[in-house]
């Protein structure tokens, strides 16, 4: 495989999970890391065109496939797969394609996520299935998706980078949102525990926490009063981009990272929550 696009992660390929929203960390993760010379794995849930967002559907968005052009924009190639990360075999012929389609894999973006919504109610009203299904993606998909490339990270020992996505809510509950809470909590546990065990490989994993970022995830709110007043206590009275957190997951694979594990890292516009 070609390593001499001079880019500092040239030669490298990543796996970005749940990368399929026009408006998502995880398409602008997987662009960010193409940008810097990576080849990228786009995997998403197949979702179905009719749920598609008013501003996807107006452009003909085709979900990984498009994220996936974008990706290949940058010079280098890309691979979309439809994939439920709560599922071990899928998971495993998730990385096996990886392999097969690049030779290795370097670098994993557990983004996969439950969207937001149902799951935001009181704890004596929320179902078992479903606070089941939120842990379920979020936090087996991510054991699943990191043992599997583990595995091959150590394997191939030259290090690499795994990036777990949680939030500021994996640091701080609220009421309305336990499995929420519940999930990010377990991430950041989970992301502390195998940045220890990968360490001696120089296999580094790191945690990034969000506050509020403008993605399509946060369409349910509106823009209304509710968004304006979400905004205005933020210290910098803005929510954040995709691009931002992609900006810094982007740094957290790359070498200029090579200290840095078992660490999760806020990036809220100021916002106060616990280190």
């Amino acid at each position: 495989m070609s390593s001499d696009n001079g880019k500092e992660l040239a030669g490298k390929v990543a796996i970005v999970t749940g990368a399929g929203r026009l408006r998502g960390i995880g398409r602008a993760s997987a662009v960010r890391l193409a940008e810097m010379g990576a080849h990228v794995v786009v995997t998403g849930t197949g979702r179905d065109p009719s749920s598609f967002p008013d501003d996807e559907k107006a452009m003909g968005w085709r979900d990984i496939e498009s994220v996936a052009g974008q990706v290949r924009e940058q010079g280098v190639r890309a691979l979309p797969l439809v994939v439920d990360v709560s599922n071990s075999e899928a998971v495993e012929k998730m990385v096996a394609d990886t392999i097969s389609e690049f030779g290795r894999v370097d670098i994993l973006i557990n983004n996969a996520a439950f969207r937001r919504g149902e799951d935001r109610v009181a704890v004596v009203d929320l179902d078992e299935s479903l606070f089941r299904r939120v842990l379920d993606i979020k936090v087996v998909g991510s054991f699943l998706c990191a043992k599997a490339v583990a595995r091959h990270l150590l394997a191939q020992d030259e290090g690499g980078a795994i990036v777990n996505l949680s939030s500021t809510a994996g640091k701080r509950g609220s009421a309305n949102t336990s499995a929420y809470n519940a999930a990010n909590f377990a991430i950041n546990g989970f992301t502390q525990a195998l940045a220890k065990e990968l360490a001696p490989h120089l296999i580094n994993v790191n945690g990034v926490c969000p506050g509020a970022i403008e993605t399509a995830r946060m369409d349910i709110l509106g823009r209304g009063e509710t968004w304006e007043a979400l905004e205005a206590a933020i210290p910098m009275k803005r929510a954040g981009t995709d691009e931002e957190v992609a900006d810094l997951i982007g740094f957290l694979c790359s070498d200029r990272a090579r200290y840095i594990t078992g660490q999760m890292i806020n990036i809220n516009g100021g916002s106060v929550t616990e280190l």
